[in-house]
């Protein structure tokens, strides 16, 4: 069975840190792009980060630059998302994302892009 889960979620203040991680099994997800995104209350699912499978590319949405890292441990089936400085608007259900296709070093930004998914974890920022 294929499953991707989150976890390392939680309620923090406005700059503080928090660190995802997205544990996969069922599959050699280490050989595929893989990627975040968040769905805030009322909005809609939006691209954070992705890593390709060799983490040779990785990319980021313009409002996480430079306090957000996504890496990978292909060697422990999983993925992370660094994450510093939160602020309240990082509030959301963040998600990690897999594409079917392997060994690609592209890094893939849109939801449709992505074949399999996980059922999310909380962050919440107080301000």
């Amino acid at each position: 069975q294929v499953q991707l889960v989150e976890s390392g979620g939680g309620l923090v203040q406005a700059g503080d840190s928090l660190r995802l991680s997205c544990t996969t099994s069922g599959r050699a997800f280490s050989r595929s792009t893989m990627g975040w995104f968040r769905q805030a209350p009322g909005k809609e699912r939006e691209f954070v980060a992705s890593i390709s499978w060799s983490a040779l590319n990785s990319h980021y949405a313009q409002s996480v630059k430079g306090r957000f890292t996504v890496s990978r441990d292909n060697a422990k089936s999983t993925m992370y998302l660094q994450m510093n400085n939160l602020k309240p608007e990082d509030t959301a259900v963040y998600y990690c994302a897999a594409v079917e296709i392997r060994y690609s070093d592209y890094v893939f930004l849109m939801e449709d892009q992505y074949d399999y998914w996980g059922q999310g974890t909380q962050v919440t920022v107080s301000s």
